[in-house]
């Protein structure tokens, strides 16, 4: 059969990226795409002949072929379930798939090329199907490979029944032991032993391996009876892989270690049966997969035990660079050497750690580990944007708050990198906002969007996680998927993606307005998980296995979950308005006006001056008065004396580092956007304990590394630098800075049509002198105590007081 596909994207190779393959397509005939998205594929999905369908498994496959020459391109498209690993002549290729569902399941496009010769090649992947072991955030159905040619030459490498496959038995699994919520999937052990070593090169003898079982042909429509996948391109490029060393030993137990051997310059030699504990730092915190290669040591046990921090015999992390009287605990790899000469041992799954902690036990020979490094991985961001000021601990802020995003930032965004993986969408909402800020790139954000669209049940609302094995309901995440779509409206000219969003919005929407209770016009009891935030005074229930539920979140009159759907009601309105759905935008607009008034009516305390969680008015929060002010229940010096109220009131809920990032936005939006440096507090706090990632909360914390605490990043640039857009698709700006104490800053924001550059320097007690560049076509406005100034395209100078 004939037909000729669209390399889609440019891949990468030893981290670097390569460039977007052409398009290729016969004259007169359908665009390649249109091909993929209309054609059932000559290859097929295949398997082992007596792979189980859902039970873990390693499994190896190869195809050898000849090649009369070099070729100059050579596009396959490649996907898996649940997780491969591509090679071509023993060098690794990519990894994948893109993360999503079975409904949309992704398929990458890679030109081989670059590591195919004249005479013998091979093609081989690695698949790893997880069966009841799978990380929560990877949604198999059967382990399987799928590899199909673009053009009639690249079709001698379709999968089919010519490929070979073998089970990996020298690979098992290491259960975690660690007393908290982590799914990230299980440790890996590898005997080495028992694996075909060799099997990616050519030459490889496989000929007790068993012809590939073919399953049903790729096909976009995702049809079969053994697979139902609904193919589609990648949307986004390939994870960044890069080699890292660590940075020193903290503590050697039963070897002497150099710092060659850390810097990769030395070998590290174990005698015979000898027991060595090396304590590793990174320095910082990372995701990498790990590369152990050693030599002899027929055998010993080699483990390697990651972890974020070291913890006292209290369980307690403290200044995460200490290390006297700590120990680690943590996921654990286990590889088993067979005597051989440069061994190899990575495991499946990247692993993030600031300490790895090295254990070798060796029987009757001597063990050589040769080398011991990571090779960074996480999504290709490019750190476009910045911030510079003379305050050199918010240039610590900047540094240690974008390794938190990037960290939680793979194939999706994630929650936390070492616990869970996961794409929650509070997290998310906050972490898009980062990357439009620092890296210019939406195509996570869209994809996280998407994926959340698609996550949504019959009664209208969105998972709260997505992609999950585990389905899970937080109703309030959906209201800021409501938000997320309105921020990538707001920062992105493209009105056809948030259009088809506007069904799901109005879902959404309609699950709440069901819930609306008649006698006090606030949302009525709710279904689901009603979390707000992580704080002492909204415990976790071991009864109900929730938490961060405020009064009113169960029974009903939540002052807080009542003004987080108006702002929703508010932000659909304004884009239905916009994009043709008049009457349900007035019907949205409406709905939010008797949200506020109820919300004024029933739970405003006028001895306290304060607005209540709940009509009861027994408890009070910042988070119910940092919405009323954002909601705009109270304005002008009213505001600012509630924000003053909210921040230093005692009795109050206090928000966590998560919820912070909207009690600064109201403290924004009360007028009092210079004392937002002031209230970084938190943030300095886990800088002084040593941590070089933004933790879940403050401590005692589980996670260090967690997406939603690193707001500051784009608070710097959007509150302190004040860059914001004014009008839909980042059309026009409104410039409005919140120096503080700082005598100068600068700032750097990628814009859809090129960069945003501001430099601000005070002058006298209340001037301000202001260097500003906007991109060619983008005009706006500077604004300074009130005062409005025009900005057009290009460099110019302003002075205001």
């Amino acid at each position: 059969m004939r037909s000729a596909f669209l390399a889609l994207i440019g891949f990468v190779a030893g981290g670097q990226m390569l460039a977007a393959a052409p398009a290729v397509a016969a004259s007169g005939a359908p665009a390649p795409a249109e091909a993929l998205r209309k054609l059932a594929w000559p290859a097929s999905w295949i398997t082992h002949p007596a792979a189980p369908k859902n039970e873990y498994g390693v499994w190896l496959f190869r195809k050898q072929f000849d090649l009369p020459a070099k070729p100059e391109r050579f596009v396959v498209h490649v996907s898996a379930d649940a997780r491969y690993r591509l090679y071509v002549n023993g060098e690794s290729v990519c990894f994948g798939p893109q993360r999503s569902d079975a409904w949309v399941w992704r398929y990458e496009s890679v030109d081989l090329a670059p590591f195919l010769q004249a005479g013998a090649n091979v093609v081989a992947a690695r698949v790893v199907g997880y069966g009841d072991q799978t990380p929560y955030a990877i949604t198999g159905v059967r382990t399987s490979l799928l590899l199909q040619g673009d053009t009639d030459r690249e079709q001698a490498v379709n999968t089919d029944a010519t490929w070979k496959v073998v089970r990996d038995d020298s690979r098992s699994t290491i259960p975690v032991t660690l007393p908290t919520y982590i799914v990230v999937g299980p440790g890996s052990r590898m005997d080495a032993a028992r694996h075909p070593w060799g099997w990616v090169q050519p030459g490889f003898n496989d000929a007790r391996w068993a012809a590939a079982r073919t399953l049903t042909r790729g096909n976009p429509y995702g049809l079969g009876t053994d697979m139902d996948h609904w193919l589609a391109p990648r949307t986004i490029p390939l994870m960044e892989e890069t080699p890292q060393r660590l940075a020193r030993v903290r503590r050697a137990e039963g070897v002497e270690v150099g710092e060659a051997f850390v810097a990769g310059r030395a070998p590290l030699s174990v005698p015979a049966n000898t027991r060595a504990t090396v304590l590793l730092d990174q320095g910082f915190e990372t995701n990498a997969f790990p590369r152990l290669t050693v030599s002899g040591g027929a055998g010993a046990r080699v483990a390697l035990t990651y972890a974020e921090a070291l913890i006292d015999r209290d369980g307690n992390k403290g200044n995460r660079d200490e290390v006297e009287g700590r120990t680690l605990a943590g996921i654990t790899d286990e590889f088993r050497p067979d005597g051989g000469v440069g061994r190899l041992f990575e495991p499946l799954d990247f692993r993030t750690y600031r300490y790895l902690q090295l254990e070798v036990q060796t029987a009757n020979e001597p063990l050589q580990i040769d080398d011991l490094h990571g090779v960074f991985t996480g999504y290709p961001f490019v750190e476009r944007g910045s911030f510079r000021s003379d305050d050199a601990s918010l240039a610590k802020i900047w540094e240690v708050g974008w390794r938190t995003a990037r960290l939680c930032a793979f194939e999706t965004y994630v929650d936390c990198p070492y616990y869970e993986q996961l794409q929650y969408v509070g997290d998310t909402r906050i972490q898009a906002l980062i990357s439009l800020y620092v890296a210019g790139d939406d195509r996570l954000m869209r994809n996280a969007i998407e994926l959340y669209d698609r996550s949504r049940i019959a009664e209208g609302l969105t998972q709260s996680r997505y992609p999950s094995v585990t389905p899970q309901v937080i109703n309030t995440f959906s209201l800021f998927w409501v938000d997320m779509v309105h921020d990538y409206w707001m920062h992105r000219s493209d009105e056809a993606f948030v259009r088809a969003r506007l069904d799901g919005v109005e879902s959404v929407l309609r699950w709440f307005e069901h819930k609306l209770d008649p006698a006090t016009g606030l949302l009525g009891p709710l279904d689901y998980w009603t979390f707000v935030d992580w704080t002492d005074e909204w415990p976790w229930s071991e009864a109900r296995r929730i938490g961060g539920e405020p009064e009113g979140a169960r029974e009903g009159g939540s002052s807080i979950v009542s003004l987080q759907f108006a702002d929703a009601l508010v932000r659909a309105a304004e884009m239905g308005r916009a994009l043709g759905r008049e009457e349900a935008a007035g019907r949205y607009e409406k709905m939010a006006a008797n949200l506020k008034a109820a919300v004024a009516k029933q739970c405003w305390d006028e001895q306290r001056k304060l607005f209540a969680d709940a009509p009861t008015k027994r408890t009070f929060s910042q988070h119910a008065n940092a919405l009323a002010v954002l909601n705009g229940l109270v304005t002008g010096d009213a505001a600012k004396a509630l924000m003053e109220r909210t921040l230093t009131e005692p009795g109050l809920v206090q928000a966590s580092t998560y919820f912070r990032f909207y009690l600064l936005r109201a403290l924004k939006a009360a007028g009092r956007g210079d004392e937002y440096l002031a209230q970084l507090g938190p943030w300095r706090t886990m800088l002084e304990r040593g941590l070089t990632t933004f933790a879940e909360k403050p401590d005692p914390t589980r996670s260090d590394c967690h997406a939603w605490s690193a707001s500051p990043v784009y608070e710097l640039l959007a509150t302190v630098c004040g860059v914001e857009p004014a009008s839909p698709g980042f059309a026009t700006v409104r410039i409005e800075p919140h120096l503080g104490s700082l005598p100068r800053a600068q700032g750097v924001v990628p814009h859809p049509a090129g960069e945003i550059r501001v430099a601000y320097e005070r002058e006298g007690a209340s001037a301000v002198k202001a260097e500003i560049t906007l991109p060619e076509g983008v005009t706006g406005e500077f604004v300074w105590h009130g005062k409005r100034m025009p900005l057009g395209a290009g460099a110019q100078t302003l002075r205001a007081e």
